[in-house]
């Protein structure tokens, strides 16, 4: 498909309206976040996730809640945890949430950590990092899709951490964005474009069983 395809939107589409269904979508990350606590299992923390969508008035969900738990940190989206796992005293915990709001679709998730583990705080930490670094060299160099990844894990390397190269961004868009058929953001041979793009980062530690997520909407 053309570089045009890939871009297209619907004709409800609005700027504006992608990105307060991505600040919504972000204030319900972090109302989790905070509502999280030790002792709670990944299930628990999901329906936690449902509560909080639902105090604020989102529409539908677009893909599945997504909260991962110690170990599980290292599990990208489509795999299934082995274990409820529960949330230690010291340890991270993911949030990734696909909400729609006023039609438009919103993509937002990141790692947090409990406890004074430095290791866990470092992970989280890079993995923020590195996707500001990412997306530095979207607005600077304007690569394609592929490039930003060979990018990414170059930078992965560099920084010490072990790269999820499986996961690779997507489209997002007015409701819903997959009629459009467009690749993953890592498998596109031209410039991705504003407001339309999840670039999403996973890294995982090179020894112990963690990892860290984060994604967020490109956007200039």
């Amino acid at each position: 498909m053309s570089a045009e395809a890939h871009e297209r939107t619907g004709a409800g589409y609005r700027r504006e309206a992608l990105l307060h269904a991505q600040a919504k979508t972000w204030e319900a990350v972090n109302a989790i976040g905070r509502g999280v606590r030790p002792g709670m299992r990944e299930s628990e923390a999901k329906a936690l996730a449902g509560e909080v969508l639902a105090s604020l008035g989102y529409q539908r969900r677009w893909h599945p809640d997504i909260v991962r738990v110690g170990p599980n940190t290292r599990l990208m989206w489509k795999e299934r945890s082995p274990v409820d796992a529960v949330l230690g005293e010291n340890d991270l915990f993911f949030v990734d949430l696909g909400a729609v709001w006023d039609g438009h679709e919103g993509d937002a998730g990141t790692t947090f950590v409990v406890g004074e583990d430095e290791t866990m705080q470092a992970c989280a930490a890079a993995c923020r990092e590195l996707w500001d670094r990412v997306a530095a060299a979207w607005r600077e160099l304007r690569p394609t899709g592929r490039e930003l990844y060979a990018f990414a894990k170059r930078e992965a390397t560099a920084m010490g951490w072990e790269f999820n190269h499986d996961v690779k961004g997507h489209r997002v868009g007015d409701f819903p964005h997959a009629i459009h058929k467009a690749p993953d953001l890592g498998a596109v041979s031209h410039e991705p474009g504003d407001a339309l793009w999840i670039l999403e980062i996973q890294i995982r530690h090179p020894e112990r069983p963690i990892g860290a997520f984060h994604e967020d909407l490109l956007a200039r």
